[in-house]
């Protein structure tokens, strides 16, 4: 969202490029078919979504301007900003949610994501990460109790039609969804945190390989070990409940479920399985995000230019998302089909790398930081006035 030129930090370009690129994988080519999980599925399934939210958490820290925490006139400026941004993305989200193209379309909930995040900027850094911890290890266990006593979502996807039974929409977005706000805060956090390391030094790349690393394959490790107990299993097979059973428990498990996990057991807190929502789904998918950004952190340094314009477009995701459910409506180029998913890709890469070399903004992203930081900076200017 920031200009198309100068000022931006090409490896989080890049990063969100592969993260667009694995959501589309999972929107168009073939799912579980025979017990059997596509490759594509088992590695881009719950990461891509994970690391566009990460990313997205990193994107506030540099709309901001500043690694220190946002005080006085410069925090009410990004707040109103922002929240003219997230209106934009969740105005796109309505829209393209009332199509008829099987996709489980994230921008409200981004939105919304956004708003929530936001505040954060305010806060030191440690602050902010303890909150992460806490809230990554807490708030799975709150969605389990809570909804215990809620309906199962309906999965419907946010658009205008919804609108009409808005406390079905907020329950939906905030726990019971796709992507449930309570128990995605920890995605943006952390990239808040990581926002705030110097994203042009080798060594915080390192280290973000590093510790994405260890983090995925800790998580992986445990859950593991917990899920192959006999109990565990015979707990979960006789408490599942809701959408997404394949038949058997461990291709249900490694396919994923829908944002949440049956509320029968405890036993169920223990997967890592992608979209459930545990606090090992969210630290697995937030060292995969870290593995992922830092990785691509070290592969731009070579030919930043060069990597620019071949993954240009992470610079205007919000227009190729957009334009990639558009295509996906019913009828238009739907099928799923490896020919397709890497015609997509190619079309979204050329139209990313063109922008890019004219130095522009997609057009959404246009609109959106227009508007967005005109607000801002009347809002700023508003508040220092008042001194």
């Amino acid at each position: 969202m920031t200009p198309a030129g100068a000022g931006r930090v090409v490896g989080v370009d890049a990063a969100r490029c592969l993260a667009l690129v694995g959501m589309m994988a999972t929107h168009i080519l073939p799912g579980t078919t025979g017990g059997e999980v596509p490759l594509a599925h088992q590695v881009a399934g719950g990461r891509a979504s994970a690391l566009f939210a990460v990313l997205a958490g990193v994107s506030l820290v540099l709309l901001s301007g500043t690694r220190a925490p946002l005080r006085g006139a410069d925090l009410a400026g990004m707040l109103a900003g922002t929240a003219v941004r997230a209106a934009w993305v969740a105005l796109v989200g309505l829209v393209i949610g009332g199509l008829d193209t099987g996709i489980a379309v994230i921008l409200v909930n981004y939105a919304l994501l956004f708003l929530v995040a936001a505040p954060f900027l305010a806060l030191r850094t440690w602050v902010v990460g303890t909150v992460a911890v806490v809230w990554a290890a807490a708030g799975p266990v709150v969605s389990l109790l809570w909804r215990r006593d809620l309906p199962w979502a309906s999965y419907d996807v946010p658009s205008f039609d919804s609108l009409s039974a808005p406390g079905t929409v907020l329950r939906e977005l905030v726990v019971t969804g796709y992507y449930p706000v309570l128990t995605w805060v920890p995605y943006l956090l952390v990239g808040i945190v990581v926002g705030r390391l110097d994203l042009r030094s080798v060594r915080t790349a390192l280290v973000l390989v590093g510790v994405g690393a260890w983090a995925a394959v800790t998580a992986w490790a445990v859950s593991d070990t917990l899920v192959a107990r006999p109990d565990a299993r015979a707990a979960m097979i006789r408490t599942f409940e809701g959408s997404g059973w394949r038949g058997d428990l461990s291709t249900t498990l490694t396919d994923g479920l829908y944002g949440v996990v049956p509320t029968g057991s405890w036993w169920w807190l223990a997967v890592r399985s992608p979209h459930t929502g545990t606090s090992l789904d969210l630290m697995m998918t937030i060292g995969s995000a870290l593995l992922v950004l830092g990785a691509c952190l070290l592969l731009a340094r070579p030919a930043p230019r060069v990597t620019a314009v071949l993954l240009g477009a992470g610079a205007m995701t919000l227009t190729l998302y957009t334009l990639h459910v558009v295509l996906r409506t019913d009828g238009w180029w739907d099928e799923d089909t490896t020919g397709v998913f890497l015609g997509q890709v190619a079309l979204v890469v050329a139209i990313g790398a063109v922008y890019r070399l004219a130095r522009r903004q997609g057009p959404l992203e246009r609109v959106v930081a227009v508007t967005g930081g005109a607000v801002r900076r009347a809002v700023t200017r508003g508040f220092a006035g008042r001194r």
